[in-house]
């Protein structure tokens, strides 16, 4: 699945989720938590249900994040999106792996999870998330890099190196658990230089693509983390070469004056495939 950018909207927001299905976003989190006033929680949740109801999003996954379950709208978020399926239901400050077991319990099966990793003891249960991931059906990781610098008490804006150790582990945790890495927002809706390095530096890492909070963000992540063109270049070199008959069944090949083995031309077919070429 290809997950370059995830755009979050207010659940609450009719405009906005109509808007949504005009996007190329390539994927859509309808938001139940932080962007839904404590007042309009049941009208938020209640909006959610119509959307995932009505569809209209096309091939997109449509995600709905829940209030943090030690809230007291959690329960009925979990029980309403049960019913209507949406394509992932994302939980918010996810501790641990009881975090999700709980959250399963409440789900039901089928429906996957994705976890949002914001809060310090999330980072030190990493590891035992991604060996859970299969179990409890977690399919993606989410960088809260917002409430993650808070709670580490990071002045504002943090320092990049501070997060930096940090989103590397979310991302080796969801390979180790065969999982999607997601990049925490950019809050600058006015700063296009930012956006663009912290989409570059987000591919750089290893995360296959990033959390937005409006539109116009949209764009600079699939920018930045589609493969530009010297990538898809290298890609095609390495596929046509294993592709010739003489060197259709071997392990490991000369290319460029370079050593390529099969892990590169997996990797190349990954690329075309993101980029939607061949």
């Amino acid at each position: 699945m290809t997950l370059r950018s995830a755009l979050f909207l207010p659940a609450s927001n009719p405009r906005a989720i109509a808007k949504a299905r005009t996007l190329d976003s390539d994927a859509v989190i309808l938001d139940l938590e932080d962007a839904v006033a404590p007042d309009a929680k049941a009208a938020g949740r209640e909006a959610a249900v119509t959307a995932v109801r009505e569809g209209g999003f096309g091939d997109r996954p449509l995600v709905v994040r829940t209030n943090g379950l030690d809230t007291r709208w959690a329960a009925d978020d979990l029980a309403a999106l049960a019913a209507v399926r949406p394509a992932a239901v994302l939980i918010p400050k996810v501790d641990d792996v009881p975090t999700l077991a709980r959250a399963r319990a409440t789900l039901g099966p089928g429906v996957p999870l994705w976890a949002m990793i914001e809060t310090c003891r999330g980072i030190l249960s990493l590891g035992a998330i991604a060996q859970a991931a299969r179990e409890v059906g977690l399919t993606a990781l989410v960088a809260g890099t917002n409430d993650l610098a808070k709670e580490m008490r990071l002045p504002s804006p943090p320092p990049p190196e501070a997060l930096l150790p940090l989103r590397v582990q979310i991302v080796v945790a969801a390979r180790a658990g065969g999982m999607i890495a997601l990049d925490g927002v950019c809050n600058a809706l006015d700063a296009p230089e930012r956006l663009a390095a912290e989409c570059a530096e987000g591919r750089r890492l290893g995360f296959d693509g990033k959390t937005l909070i409006h539109p116009n963000q949209i764009d600079a992540a699939h920018r930045g983390f589609g493969p530009d063109e010297r990538e898809i270049a290298w890609a095609r070199r390495i596929v046509t070469a294993f592709a010739e008959p003489d060197q259709a069944a071997l392990g490991a090949i000369r290319l460029d004056g370079q050593m390529v083995e099969r892990l590169h031309l997996i990797e190349a077919e990954r690329i075309l495939a993101l980029a939607g070429v061949v």
